[in-house]
């Protein structure tokens, strides 16, 4: 299996303009190279933290100056949080995510209780993902001390677009975090939401930095705007769910070994939807009632559509 790093635009507006049987073909055989076993794994991701957020992420109802009825809440104590992993793990998770509405960490006892979070999820033997905004090269080396094994950091969009969904950081602040979570040796999560008014090249470009990266993210979550009243992106019409198939497929074969996760969006989409993205390369699902603050399929939905493709969910460990 060829693994590039140096695609440009063209090509990869090629793929995604390929008839789209041909291009879930194409992906689904990669696919199968790459990941033989038919096993996903199962993420549950809770908020740690929500609401009162500085930032004016255009789609995001927990930033403090839009009214979307998210009270802020502080960060939660180590127990609720290590209770709710030890449900996540008991329900098949394998791996548990920890969300903050922070614009950045900030040394103190709040990132000192994180670190205990995550301390505690892996003594659970569950994976520690977390996502709590910008991050300092030593703010990710002590994330890696404390045994957190994955961080996320989603690009969004395109560099181009990004300014008219996000003014209160800059696109190269993103790539800054993720370079400074991959110096620490902490696997990488970045992916991206569609729906938000941006364009096709703005979707293949946004894949394209991605898999410019080297090595390639080791999870790439493919997002649907979920549009919330309240926020600047309420009214935007809802995108195609075989618009998510062609930028899963387009993902999977961009970055052939990367974990491509049906994210945010899955409310909106039929199982046989579902299932088609997962025809065409995504492998990991996040299941729980709530995405942080948006809502999700219940687990016994989740269960029932794998249990229908003959999916096993991949064993947590013992």
């Amino acid at each position: 299996m060829y693994i590039r790093h140096d695609w440009a635009l063209p090509g990869v507006r090629a793929l995604r303009d390929l008839p789209l049987l041909e291009r879930v073909h194409r992906a689904q055989t990669v696919h199968r190279e790459a990941v033989q076993e038919n096993k996903v794994p199962l993420c549950s991701l809770l908020s740690i933290k929500t609401g009162g957020c500085p930032e004016d992420c255009a789609y995001c109802p927990q930033a403090a100056r839009y009214h979307t009825g998210v009270e802020a809440q502080p960060l939660m104590e180590t127990p609720d949080v290590l209770a709710a992993a030890r449900s996540a793990r008991d329900a098949g998770a394998t791996r548990f995510c920890m969300g903050a509405a922070w614009r950045e960490v900030k040394d103190g006892p709040q990132f000192d209780r994180v670190l205990e979070m995550v301390r505690g999820v892996r003594a659970l033997r569950l994976e520690a993902c977390c996502t709590l905004g910008m991050l300092t090269s030593g703010q990710a080396r002590r994330l890696k001390e404390a045994g957190c094994t994955a961080y996320n950091h989603n690009l969004d969009t395109s560099r181009a677009a990004y300014s008219s969904i996000i003014t209160t950081r800059e696109y190269d602040d993103r790539l800054r975090t993720l370079q400074n979570v991959r110096d620490a040796g902490i696997t990488i999560c970045s992916g991206g939401i569609i729906g938000m008014g941006e364009s096709v090249d703005d979707r293949c470009e946004m894949l394209r930095t991605l898999a410019a990266q080297d090595p390639h993210p080791e999870s790439v979550p493919i997002n649907m705007l979920v549009r919330v009243a309240g926020t600047p992106l309420a009214e935007r019409p809802p995108v195609s769910t075989l618009e998510m198939v062609r930028m899963i497929a387009t993902a999977r074969l961009l970055m052939p070994r990367a974990m491509v996760r049906l994210s945010a969006g899955r409310m909106q989409m039929n199982a046989e939807a579902q299932l088609l993205c997962m025809m065409a390369g995504a492998n990991s699902i996040f299941f729980g009632e709530r995405l942080l603050t948006t809502g999700n399929p219940e687990l016994a939905q989740d269960m029932a559509l794998l249990a229908a493709a003959g999916i096993e969910a991949l064993a947590p460990q013992a």
